[in-house]
């Protein structure tokens, strides 16, 4: 049933190797009391914890009903341990807070038997052992011969093949060990017991096999077995473990038994919780407020790349006066003043200056690929030097152009201001910084708008446009337009906004009076978009006419 051969076992102590067992060779039968005696240190515990899958070997070989364990897995040690072997420890090992029918249950729950069966096999091994009238009691209500008792029945109760004894009269005076040993012979008339003693009196009486262990060796054996074992067949093994519902009600119970112990346990793992819960929160918040941030600055100031770019650095430190030259290298007389070259220099650098073109072609066809750049955009337009006039027309049926750059222009006729060359490149410029109009950022994967320009603002009537001839108007967070806006879309009309300029220009103080619009009034406006290529009309003598610049063409 039980074979060890050659067995040694090595232990690692500060850096030097203690051999416990150097080579024992043991064969058991089904059914005998085997006691092993030696003095402290000979290898008994050693030996009885190897035979119990409790601990491994270094060298040699053990068999269990002709099968070796060499190869076991943790899960086949499992197994072995839980259904075929038994523990008495000369300490009992019990839990305090736990009747001894529920110590003794507990061997019966981590094999995964049901509650009621292994209550009824609990009582019945409590019974085997003369504690069946005291199945409520807890361990420390019990003599040390009770609880060595109830060690024995927690041990048997899962019906092992083999029972292991670790020095289990160690602690019990004579009358108890007595008692002890004689449920032991009993269990050894249909099992295994393998008992680790010192005292031999009691091996001697009881034992039906004594061996003797010295240094790590067998020195004597009463009753050696030699048989070769040639048909025996390792038990089914059975793979039934504890239900959750089962440990969870152990837990349950454990908790409950040790009150104050568990609301402390909570009470600082809550904290700990919590704190953890606060940091995560406050560095999430921080997370999505930084993004935030970017995502509004980006969507006002995005990231722009030309076709073409120029280098004015060099101009501006030469305006500034701040670029280098040979000049400043010359020692001057402290007291006097003497000349730099700037206007040479500005000169110099203004007919010096260079420009980079940029492969935006190969860039929009990266950024149209790469997976990687897609996913760190919210949007991406793209600029084309095209020019789209808009038109609306007035009350009175007059076309009138709605850009900045008219308004502009309007403004400075009525401030008398002459449009010179200078000045129309003034008014060019604001108008660029000024637009009235301006396509909406495309959304990804074919959307007509970007998610990142829709969270930005709330629709307060109608809604999003659906195709590319709807307009929408973006009013301040007071539901205000400029009347800039408003002379440019056609709500303010001409006399209006010369009164306007006029009253500004002369210092008089303007009218506080404030019109306002329904939302029906502004969404039932109209516009045309004339591009480019709609406005040139090819002439019969080959030339192109501008029907832009005609009241005609843009009645057309």
């Amino acid at each position: 049933m039980l074979k060890l051969t050659d067995i040694k076992k090595r232990y690692d102590l500060d850096g030097q190797s203690v051999n416990a067992l150097r080579g024992i060779t043991l064969s058991f039968r089904k059914n005998e009391f085997v006691a092993v005696l030696g003095p402290s240190g000979c290898g008994k515990t050693t030996l009885l914890n190897i035979i119990g899958g409790l601990d491994g070997y270094t060298e040699g070989s053990l068999e269990i009903k002709g099968v070796s364990t060499k190869k076991y897995s943790d899960r086949e040690w499992d197994n072995y341990r839980n259904h075929s072997v038994g523990f008495v420890f000369q300490n009992y090992n019990l839990i305090p807070h736990q009747s001894i029918l529920a110590n003794v249950e507990l061997a019966l729950t981590l094999s995964g038997v049901k509650k009621a069966e292994r209550r009824k096999r609990a009582a019945e091994a409590l019974k085997k052992v003369d504690l069946g009238d005291q199945l409520n009691k807890k361990p420390s209500q019990l003599s040390g011969g009770q609880m060595q008792r109830v060690a024995i029945a927690r041990a048997i109760v899962n019906d092992p093949e083999i029972l292991l004894a670790d020095e289990p009269t160690g602690a019990l005076d004579s009358e108890t060990s007595v008692q002890v040993m004689d449920i032991l012979r009993e269990i050894a008339a249909d099992r295994l017991v393998i008992m680790v003693t010192h005292n031999s009196e009691l091996a001697r009486e009881y034992a039906t096999r004594v061996i003797r262990l010295k240094d790590g060796l067998v020195t004597d054996d009463s009753m050696p077995y030699t048989e070769e074992y040639t048909d025996e067949r390792l038990r089914e093994k059975r793979n039934r473990s504890m239900s959750f519902f089962t440990a969870l009600g152990l837990s349950v119970n454990n908790l409950l038994t040790k009150k104050g112990r568990t609301i402390m346990t909570c009470f600082a793992g809550s904290i700990g919780i919590i704190g953890i819960a606060l940091i995560l929160s406050v560095s999430n918040g921080v997370n999505i407020f930084i993004n935030k941030i970017q995502e509004d600055t980006l969507t006002k100031y995005p990231l722009t790349v030309e076709a073409e770019s120029i280098d004015l650095t060099a101009m501006l430190e030469a305006m500034q006066g701040n670029a280098s030259n040979t000049e400043s290298k010359v020692e001057h007389q402290d007291g006097r003043v003497y000349e730099s070259a700037g206007i040479a220099r500005i000169m110099k650098s203004m007919t010096s200056i260079t420009s980079f073109r940029n492969n935006v072609r190969d860039f929009k066809k990266y950024i149209e690929n790469s997976d990687e750049f897609n996913k760190a955009a919210s949007a991406v337009r793209y600029r084309y030097p095209v020019r789209m006039d808009v038109y609306y027309t007035s009350p009175d049926g007059e076309i009138v152009k709605s850009d900045s750059e008219s308004v502009l222009r309007n403004m400075y006729d009525a401030m008398g201001v002459s449009m010179g060359g200078a000045s129309s490149v003034m008014l060019k410029t604001y108008a660029s910084n000024m637009n009235v109009w301006e396509e909406l950022l495309p959304g990804k994967n074919g959307e007509l708008i970007s998610e990142s320009v829709t969270e930005q603002y709330d629709i307060v009537y109608g809604r999003w446009p659906q195709a590319a001839d709807e307009v929408i108007i973006i009013l301040n967070g007071n539901s205000e337009l400029s009347d800039f806006v408003l002379y440019a879309i056609g709500l303010k009309s001409s006399d209006e906004f010369y009164k306007i300029l006029r009253a500004a220009v002369k210092g008089y103080e303007i009218d506080s009076e404030r019109k306002s619009w329904s939302y029906e009034e502004i969404c039932s406006l109209s516009f045309r978009l004339i591009l480019p290529c709609d406005a040139y009309q090819l002439q019969d003598n080959g030339s192109y006419l501008d029907l832009s610049e005609t009241k005609e063409g843009l009645s057309v």
